[in-house]
């Protein structure tokens, strides 16, 4: 993680977000995110940058769940546990939880994952607490190369927190910490990377 860079700051925009540009936006990556789940009664799941918790609000509402959700941010923490006040929030690192080895069926990262300062420990972290054959849903942005390219290029060079992949490139760095690739799903400006923990 550097030290150096600047993070996007959510916390004077929490309390308009899901109304907001921001909000409306997201939208479509939870709809497509929400068509590949596979969600089984009474799963446990982490939506880790849960924001103001929309997403795991409409989870519970598809399926009986156990739901949990961490965000950094303690002012969309205060919404999100308000809007699931059946579920366990709380304000955590992405990186470094405060869950047991092998806590979760699913985890999902909705809109968040390019935002994240330490993907390489937040990998590990996901490989640490979802159990053996558990998936994990990454739903972020899909850029074409010269756009992703570009807008990679100027958050280096304003030194910003955030990178753009492409679903091969997240695979292939999950891979690395006990991961296989299940399947990816591009719909428009959306992309649906979904992640199995393989079985040691």
């Amino acid at each position: 993680m550097d030290k150096n860079k600047r993070e996007f700051k959510f916390d004077k925009r929490a309390s308009s977000y899901d109304d907001g540009f921001e909000g409306k936006f997201s939208k479509e990556f939870y709809r497509v995110l929400l068509s590949r789940l596979n969600l089984k009664p009474f799963a446990k799941v982490l939506d880790v940058g849960c924001g103001t918790g929309y997403l795991l609000r409409k989870m519970a509402d598809a399926q009986e769940i156990q739901g949990y959700g961490i965000d950094i941010t303690q002012n969309m923490i205060d919404i999100a546990a308000e809007k699931c006040s059946d579920m366990t929030i709380q304000t955590s690192a992405c990186e470094k939880t405060p869950f047991n080895d092998g806590s979760f069926d699913i985890l999902t990262a909705c809109m968040a994952y390019h935002h994240f300062s330490d993907k390489a420990g937040f990998a590990k972290e996901a490989a640490r607490i979802l159990k053996n054959g558990g998936c994990l849903y990454i739903a972020d942005p899909r850029f074409p190369f010269p756009v992703r390219k570009t807008i990679n290029g100027a958050l280096k060079l304003f030194k910003v927190t955030g990178k753009f992949f492409t679903p091969q490139e997240v695979a292939d760095d999950f891979r690395r910490v006990g991961f296989e690739l299940v399947d990816v799903t591009c719909d428009g400006i959306v992309q649906v990377v979904t992640l199995r923990k393989l079985k040691i």
